[in-house]
């Protein structure tokens, strides 16, 4: 646990689970809490034994509601505030594989959060909402450009120009999140699902990730191309020599990232 204790970090095995720990506040984020975000997250990926991760939110109400918004005037403008350090670009920046299991409100800043993980899987009580525009902003942590990469464009322009939540059936139909579960079973089903990418070769596991987020800003030929130089990479490691190995002598591999 941080020493104030808005972020809290754990490890089991391969898999780190990052908890924004602000209950009664709803999970809102801190100005402190992005700078100990910002100063996590390179750990993470410098950490070998941590191979994937899950983010969630404290307490059964809140995934996050965003940014405190009672911090946003301590900014001296909008120019200091458009050069703020963010939390999303903090989480979006991890090479390692992120999962969010979102429990409760996913709003502002919240939902920009969960956007910025690989995967997002939701309790049935979780619900969804860019809701600035009902406060005079908009969005600034990717939710425009991140929506619209993750759902069809007339429901990101539903939920961009309303403001107005939708539940997690909604976002599945969608295709917001993955899948719904039980409240109770939130963070074992996030947990396991980080154990099984854990499980499979980390470089292999981080070069899927790069790919994806460049198939979704790169022209077709380009991102093909650049598909066919990470798979290069990783056709040159120990994991996949090994994975060659266990496959003709059908056995699990054991891989190390390398």
């Amino acid at each position: 646990m941080t020493a104030d204790g808005q972020i809290r970090f754990e490890q089991d095995g391969y898999v780190g689970v990052l908890t924004l720990d602000r209950p009664a506040k709803l999970n809102a984020a801190t100005r402190s809490m992005s700078a100990e975000l910002l100063e996590l997250i390179p750990r993470i990926d410098e950490d070998p034994s941590i191979r994937a991760v899950v983010v969630t939110g404290a307490g059964e109400r809140a995934f996050s509601v965003g940014s405190d918004i009672g911090e946003l005037d301590r900014y001296d403008g909008p120019w200091h505030f458009r050069n703020r350090r963010d939390y999303c670009d903090a989480l979006r920046s991890l090479r390692t594989p992120v999962i969010a299991a979102v429990n409760g409100y996913a709003y502002g800043g919240g939902l920009e959060l969960a956007l910025s993980c690989d995967i997002r899987l939701a309790s049935g009580t979780a619900s969804f909402a860019a809701a600035e525009i009902k406060l005079g902003w908009i969005g600034g942590g990717g939710v425009t450009a991140l929506l619209a990469a993750s759902v069809p464009a007339s429901d990101a322009a539903m939920m961009l120009l309303t403001g107005d939540p939708i539940d997690a059936v909604e976002a599945l139909r969608i295709g917001l999140v993955s899948e719904i579960v039980d409240p109770e079973d939130l963070l074992p089903t996030a947990t396991e699902l980080a154990d099984r990418i854990a499980a499979r070769p980390p470089v292999a596991a981080a070069a899927a990730k790069a790919n994806l987020r460049a198939a979704w800003s790169m022209g077709l030929e380009a991102a093909i191309q650049y598909e066919r130089e990470l798979q290069a990479v990783a056709l040159g490691t120990q994991d996949a020599a090994e994975g060659r190995a266990a496959f003709a002598e059908r056995r699990t591999g054991t891989f190390e990232g390398r």
